[in-house]
C-alpha cells in the first residue's frame, strides 16, 4: 500500500493509491480513539480526513439521534493545525488529532456549557475543566457537547433548551441519563470517545444501554472540578468525571492522559501500582459475583450476562468465588441520606429567584422537598459514620477479592418516559431499578461497565466490574477480557444508523 499526505495553505487531504483506503475512510467513524491516534501519527489517514468524517456523519444522523447539542465552531481548524504538526514531526501528545466529545455539564473553554438548565442556556465558560484541559494538552480536539438531563438529575436525556435524546437501538427508548448524550454519541459512532460524570451510575447505566463502555474511576483519580452543578461538600464523596469509549483500550488511554498526578496525596486507601491495563496479568485473582432479589430483581437476561462474564473471566485464568460481598445492599439504601438533601440544597441556591426557569423534573425535585420530612443533621453523621464502616469492611474483604461482577441495573433500556420499569412479575421504580450502581458511588470503588450480553430484542445488556479503590488499572484488565470474549460494542443495527 502507498499513500501520500499533501497539505496546502488552505486545505489537506489524503492522496489515495490503494482502493484497501478507501475502505478505511468508509470505515474511520469505527475506529478506536487509539487506533487513530496511531494512524495519523503514522501518517496514514489526516486529522482532518477524520475530522470531516465525523462531521457528515453528525450532519447526517444527529438530526434523528439528538445527542450532540453544541457542535465546537473551531473543530476543523484544529485538526488542521494537528495535521500541519504531525507533517513537521510534532508529537502534541498520546491523542493528537483524535475527535472527542464532552457531557454538557462539564466546562468547554468558548464552548457552550448549559448542564441542560434555561438558567444556563447562553453561558460560556471562560476556563476549560480540568479534565478537558488535559485532553486538549494531549492533542485531542473537542468536536463538541453532548445532551444531558437538566441538572443531570434522572436516568433520562431530556431538557427544556434542546429536548430528548433517542437510543441509537431504538428511538423509542431513553439512551439513559445522565450521560446519555455522550453514551449515545459515541455509540452511533458520531464520537470515538469522551467525557461523562457520575454520581448514581450517571456514566455506566447510558454506557449499559448504548451498548458501549465506561468507567466510573475512584473520586479523585481524575479531577470533577469544573462540572455543574459542582462535585462539593457530600457529593465529593461520589461524584467523579470518567472517560467513555466503544472499546475498554480507550478507557485506558483515557486514563493515562485524565489522572490527577497528586492523587495519591488524598487517597482514601493505599494506591494499587499502576500498570497499563493491557499488560496487567490478573490470571489467578478472585472474583466474586453479587446478585441480590432483596435489593431488586434484575431480568433473566441480565443474569445470563453475569454468568457470560464470570465464564469469561473463568477462561482467563481468573478464580470465580462462590462467595457474597458484605454491605452492599446496606450501601444503596444510604444513597438517598448521603446525596439527595445535599442535591437538593444545592438546586435550592440555583434556582433561587428563578424557580420559573426549572424544568419539570427540577420542580418535582423541589416542591416534592418542600412536602417531605427533612432530614436532621444527626441522620447525615450517621449515615456517613455507617457508609465509612462498610466501605472499610469490604475493601478489607477485597485485600483476597478484588474484583466484583454485578448487574449495571435491573433491565436494559426502557421507553421514554418511564417511571416504573417490569422485572418478571415485579414493577420496581427506575430509581430503585439502578441501585447496583448507585452502591458504588457511595462505597466509592471504581467501576468499569462492559457489554457482556443482549436481550432477544437486540438491546445491550452490560455488567460492571468492581475494584478495589484506585485499582482503575485491574478493573479495566478485567472489563478488557470480558470484551475480547463477549464481542463488546457492537454497531446499532437501525438503518439509519448502519
Amino acid at each position: 500500500m502507498s499513500y501520500e499526505l499533501k497539505t496546502t495553505a488552505h486545505h489537506s487531504s489524503l492522496i489515495i493509491h490503494h482502493s484497501s483506503l478507501i475502505t478505511l475512510f468508509m470505515e474511520l467513524t469505527k475506529l478506536s480513539a487509539r487506533t487513530l491516534a496511531a494512524l495519523m501519527s503514522a501518517r496514514k489517514v489526516s486529522p482532518v480526513e477524520v475530522m470531516e468524517t465525523y462531521l457528515r456523519r453528525i450532519e447526517r444522523l444527529n438530526p434523528q439521534l439528538n445527542a450532540l447539542v453544541t457542535l465546537a465552531p473551531d473543530a476543523l481548524e484544529r485538526a488542521r493545525e494537528a495535521e500541519r504538526a504531525i507533517m513537521r514531526g510534532r508529537n502534541a501528545g498520546m491523542l493528537q488529532g483524535v475527535p472527542v466529545t464532552i457531557k454538557d455539564t462539564i466546562e468547554t473553554k468558548g464552548l457552550r456549557t448549559t448542564s441542560g438548565s434555561l438558567l444556563r442556556a447562553e453561558h460560556v465558560p471562560e476556563e476549560d475543566a480540568p479534565a478537558v484541559a488535559r485532553l486538549k494538552a494531549a492533542g485531542a480536539i473537542i468536536l463538541g457537547k453532548t445532551n444531558v438531563p437538566e441538572m443531570a438529575i434522572p436516568y433520562e436525556c431530556d431538557n427544556q433548551i434542546f429536548g430528548r435524546t433517542n437510543n441509537p437501538h431504538n428511538a423509542g427508548l431513553t439512551s439513559g441519563g445522565s450521560s446519555g448524550g455522550e453514551a449515545a454519541a459515541i455509540s452511533a459512532c458520531l464520537s470515538p470517545a469522551g467525557l461523562g460524570s457520575d454520581l448514581s451510575g450517571s456514566i455506566r447505566v447510558p454506557a449499559h444501554f448504548c451498548g458501549i463502555v465506561g468507567l466510573k474511576p475512584t473520586a479523585g483519580r481524575v479531577s470533577s472540578a469544573g462540572h455543574f452543578p459542582p462535585a462539593t461538600g457530600p457529593l465529593s464523596l461520589g461524584a467523579v468525571v470518567g472517560p467513555m469509549a466503544r472499546r475498554v483500550e480507550d478507557l485506558s488511554l483515557f486514563l493515562n492522559v485524565l489522572s490527577e498526578p497528586n492523587v495519591s496525596e488524598s487517597a482514601s486507601a493505599p494506591l494499587e501500582k499502576s500498570h497499563d491495563a493491557a499488560s496487567l496479568d490478573v490470571r489467578g485473582w478472585r472474583v466474586a459475583s453479587y446478585v441480590n432479589e432483596s435489593g431488586g430483581a434484575v431480568t433473566a437476561e441480565t443474569k445470563q450476562a453475569i454468568q457470560a462474564a464470570l465464564r469469561a473471566l473463568g477462561e482467563a485464568g481468573l478464580c470465580v468465588v462462590e462467595e457474597e460481598p458484605p454491605g452492599l445492599e446496606r450501601a444503596a439504601a444510604l444513597w438517598p441520606a448521603l446525596f439527595s438533601h445535599a442535591s437538593l440544597i444545592q438546586l435550592r441556591g440555583i434556582y433561587q429567584g428563578h424557580e420559573e426557569q426549572a424544568g419539570a423534573v427540577v420542580r418535582a425535585v423541589l416542591a416534592a422537598a418542600e412536602n417531605g420530612t427533612q432530614p436532621s443533621l444527626d441522620d447525615f453523621v450517621r449515615a456517613w459514620t455507617e457508609r465509612d464502616a462498610l466501605r472499610s469492611s469490604l475493601v478489607k474483604w477485597m485485600k483476597a477479592t478484588p474484583f466484583i461482577i454485578a448487574p449495571v441495573g435491573a433491565t436494559p433500556a426502557f421507553r421514554h418516559g418511564s417511571r416504573r420499569v417490569t422485572v418478571g412479575e415485579e414493577e420496581l421504580s427506575v430509581f430503585r431499578a439502578f441501585s447496583y450502581s448507585r452502591a458504588f458511588n457511595v462505597l466509592d470503588l471504581p467501576c468499569v461497565s462492559v457489554p457482556a450480553g443482549r436481550t432477544r430484542e437486540g438491546l445491550p445488556v452490560s455488567v460492571q466490574i468492581i475494584g478495589r479503590p484506585f485499582a482503575e488499572e485491574a478493573v479495566l484488565a478485567a472489563a478488557s477480557i470480558i470484551e475480547a470474549a463477549l464481542g463488546g460494542w457492537i454497531q446499532p443495527v437501525s438503518a439509519e444508523l448502519a
